[in-house]
């Protein structure tokens, strides 16, 4: 991975993300931090936006976001077509997510995942490789408008 990991968060996650800010950093990798960086009330559909665009003008590979529960973080994130991103709880999720998904997005809940817990998500999520295969078609759906 040569281009940074993005990160953001609203006010519910500031203490974890910057955790998973210097977990990132500590394995060598580039985090491009866009904040929160205090602790008033702010909207996460705005730093959801902001790591889309992180992702979108190539500035970062991957992100990372998180909100209390990671739930609407995760709603506003997915609204942006050429992003995949799951909400995860555990590792085999993460890896999941990664392998079958092709997850360019990983969400975490900042009041509910434990620091550990998070930083081995985040390793499956930066160290695991999408299979392809039977998985390919069903991801190049994800990216198209469905028709109903």
């Amino acid at each position: 991975m040569s281009k940074a990991i993005a990160l953001a968060s609203d006010h519910g996650a500031i203490d974890l993300r910057c955790l998973m800010r210097d977990h990132v950093e500590s394995r060598g990798l580039m985090a491009l931090d866009l904040g929160t960086h205090g602790t008033d009330s702010v909207d996460y559909p705005d730093f959801a936006a902001e790591l889309a665009r992180a992702i979108q003008d190539g500035r970062a590979e991957r992100g990372i976001l998180l909100c209390g529960t990671g739930i609407g973080a995760s709603i506003a994130i997915n609204r942006y077509p050429f992003i995949r991103a799951a909400l995860v709880h555990d590792v085999t999720g993460a890896r999941l997510c990664r392998e079958h998904n092709d997850a360019n997005v990983l969400v975490l809940g900042g009041r509910t995942t434990g620091p550990e817990v998070a930083k081995d998500c985040v390793n499956a999520f930066l160290d695991i490789a999408f299979e392809g295969g039977r998985h390919a078609r069903r991801v190049e759906k994800l990216g198209a408008m469905p028709s109903l």
